[in-house]
């Protein structure tokens, strides 16, 4: 999928805003954490997970990427990238002829 997953955990850390203020991560109450393809992140307050799907697909979108990949919610708490499968669309265009 993502090939530096570094990049991604950066740009969450620049992005996420605590308390109106973008990069600060409040000072420990929002921590980030990576660990080989799996990135968590934590939060003392309130976090919603309709934020972090939104910054997940900006970045997306400033590195190419959307036209690939999609944000998919595989539990209740948590999201995944998935490839969109493109296989899939092509046999149904097929089948609809």
């Amino acid at each position: 999928m993502i090939k530096k997953h570094s990049f991604l955990e950066q740009f969450l850390q620049e992005r996420i805003k605590v308390n109106g203020k973008a990069g600060n991560l409040g000072g420990g109450v929002v921590s980030i954490e990576r660990s080989k393809s799996k990135i968590t992140v934590s939060s003392e307050v309130p976090f919603s997970k309709r934020y972090l799907k939104y910054l997940t697909k900006k970045y997306l979108k400033k590195n190419n990427l959307r036209d690939w990949l999609r944000v998919v919610a595989n539990t209740k708490e948590s999201y995944e990238l998935r490839y969109f499968q493109i296989n899939q669309d092509e046999e149904e265009e097929e089948d609809e002829d």
